[in-house]
């Protein structure tokens, strides 16, 4: 089964921590980030697709994907 995250949330170091970690999960990026700015709050907002093969399992609705 292959699954699909997006991520997103401010551009920032907490970003990419949580990038950093989806990788050492075995998650693999997917294309490349996108950013937009949020007028307003004045943040820019950061976005990175991730996707991850897991073998062994059928997909659900119902998974919580950042467990897999």
């Amino acid at each position: 089964m292959k699954l699909y995250r997006l991520l997103t949330g401010p551009d920032d170091a907490s970003f990419c921590h949580r990038i950093t970690a989806a990788l050492n999960k075995g998650w693999s990026l997917s294309g490349s980030p996108s950013v937009t700015f949020n007028a307003n709050t004045g943040q820019i907002i950061a976005a990175q697709a991730i996707v991850k093969d897991v073998e062994g399992k059928d997909y659900h609705p119902d998974m919580k994907l950042s467990e897999q």
